[in-house]
């Protein structure tokens, strides 16, 4: 009885959440880099793409960027389809957007993976997958997979404003702050 009651609210529930549609469905054309995609949209305008609530490499931060913009390549193959669930756009006039193939978010798989971080400051945007990126990005860190190999993986959106690279080894220990010894944050940058 009891497990047939569980199995009716449960059925009860999916049938009655609304199914988040898609703001967007357009068509791969570019991968730009760890967390930039260039699509087309039905109407043939060409639209610049940032993945919401992450943050890739830049290109320049080796050997991590490229990584991170190979990865997106291999999930993201160009003339593929792909749902956009708008976030805003940001200062530059990009869509922020969830990503998706097939109902499965790209921008959590970069995290998993992990060739992407959560960037935390805007996570808020992905409010239905939040946890998801949270725990995703934990457990990256927990068996040091990928980004969270190095010894003292600086976040990335730091290491853009202090133009730190991984070879500053002898450094390091000047730029990161004491206070965090399990990931550097940089005493010279304000956030």
């Amino acid at each position: 009885m009891h497990k047939n009651l569980i199995i009716t609210t449960v059925t009860i529930l999916l049938v009655t959440l609304p199914a988040q549609a898609a703001d967007i469905t357009a068509t791969v054309i570019r991968v730009t880099d760890g967390d930039t995609v260039q699509v087309g949209n039905q109407q043939g305008k060409i639209i610049k793409v940032r993945l919401g609530c992450i943050d890739a490499p830049e290109l320049a931060q080796q050997p991590w960027g490229k990584q991170s913009k190979n990865r997106l390549q291999q999930l993201l193959p160009g003339v593929q389809s792909v749902d956009l669930h708008s976030i805003n756009t940001d200062k530059y006039d990009s869509l922020v957007a969830e990503v998706y193939v097939n109902n499965r978010s790209v921008n959590l798989k970069m995290v998993e993976e992990p060739m992407a971080v959560v960037y935390r400051k805007y996570l808020s945007g992905c409010n239905n997958t939040a946890n998801q990126f949270l725990q995703s990005e934990a457990r990256g860190k927990e068996n040091s997979l990928a980004f969270w190999h190095q010894s003292h993986p600086v976040m990335l959106h730091i290491a853009r404003k202090s133009k730190y690279t991984p070879q500053q080894e002898i450094s390091k220990q000047q730029l990161c702050h004491p206070a965090y010894p399990d990931i550097c944050f940089p005493t010279n940058v304000k956030d």
